[in-house]
């Protein structure tokens, strides 16, 4: 696709060029695993610790289908991608969570939506984040908000193979993996780094969303867990598009963080990422996965994924439904995101 006639980074509104720091951090491939639990993967798999989708013995997530109760309804007739053996497409979902004070409702919406795509033959690389407004067919009875899909697949107690058939049908390309985490994930992982550093062009504020003012200066900024997620969610001082690009950029910290760490010689360190990600992250994701994970690290870490932000300046337009704020594809079908999608890595 022609970058020149659809713009995925231009409307948040900052500088496109990249520091010399910032090229040198965009290293790792897998960056859709490092953004919460590249170092936990590696080494909790390893030592059998991460508790797989397949085990059903996760406690927290034991309690969401006694909360859930959503008509059960067929699935959409749409065909499903075939898988690419060329290709690693992972999806990646974040949530407030149930155990989060604020989300009295919606805590099992997504509202952080990244698919990392990579190729094995070229080895390129992107990541594009997916605004949770998008109005799409969730099944064949049910419309609704792209980050309504996890949620309804766990009504019907299919969780993630629901969420990535979904997925895989809007995008044209098979989603072979997902991980979700919630924010409760996101502050821990980012305390047990003891902090990542965020270099911003200009000063950031959230002035309302926190209930008092949220700033960061120009320059370099060191953030912990509280910190980090403030900068990734904050949104109604710019857009939801804005914030898009602010996770990518904690998603990059993160995996930097994670690489100058060196889990996998620090043991304790390991283990305390691991009891997060026991308990608040899912994934689909096996020890074969992670083997092959292994091996593709080794073979992408120096690769620099390509950032896209779909928005309303090059996919969608906004509109209203029902009294509902929502973004729709252009063109009314989702042809031209299939086309992008099948694009990025080239």
């Amino acid at each position: 696709m022609n970058n020149k006639e659809m713009n995925f980074i231009d409307p948040v509104g900052h500088n496109n060029q990249p520091s010399k720091k910032k090229i040198l951090g965009l290293g790792v491939s897998i960056i859709a695993i490092v953004a919460l639990s590249y170092g936990a993967l590696m080494l909790g798999l390893a030592y059998n610790e991460i508790v797989i989708t397949s085990d059903g013995s996760v406690p927290f997530w034991n309690r969401v289908s006694a909360i859930l109760s959503f008509p059960v309804a067929a699935i959409s007739t749409d065909p499903t991608p075939k898988p690419d053996p060329n290709r690693l497409d992972i999806l990646i979902l974040g949530m407030r969570g149930l155990d989060d004070p604020d989300a009295i409702q919606g805590g099992m919406l997504t509202d952080t939506i990244l698919l990392f795509s990579y190729d094995k033959t070229t080895a390129k690389s992107s990541l594009v984040s997916i605004p949770r407004d998008l109005y799409i067919k969730i099944d064949k009875y049910k419309m609704g908000k792209i980050n309504e899909v996890y949620e309804y697949g766990l009504s019907r107690k299919e969780g993630l193979d629901f969420t990535k058939r979904v997925f895989s049908i809007m995008t044209g390309i098979y989603i072979d993996n997902a991980i979700v985490f919630d924010f409760t994930a996101f502050k821990k992982i980012v305390d047990e780094l003891d902090g990542v550093d965020v270099y911003l062009d200009k000063p950031f504020e959230e002035k309302s969303q926190w209930g008092n003012s949220f700033y960061l200066p120009a320059g370099l900024n060191h953030l912990d867990g509280e910190g980090a997620l403030y900068y990734a969610r904050s949104r109604y001082s710019t857009s939801d598009f804005d914030r898009s690009r602010r996770q990518q950029e904690i998603i990059m910290a993160i995996k930097d963080k994670v690489m100058t760490a060196n889990l996998t010689s620090d043991p304790l360190k390991a283990f305390g990422m691991l009891s997060v990600v026991r308990s608040d992250i899912k994934t689909d994701l096996n020890i074969w996965n992670l083997s092959e994970l292994i091996n593709l690290y080794q073979q992408v870490k120096k690769a620099m994924p390509k950032e896209y932000v779909i928005s309303t300046a090059n996919l969608l337009y906004q509109t209203y439904i029902d009294a509902i704020y929502v973004l729709l594809p252009n063109g009314e079908n989702f042809d031209l995101f299939k086309k992008f999608f099948a694009e990025t890595l080239n």
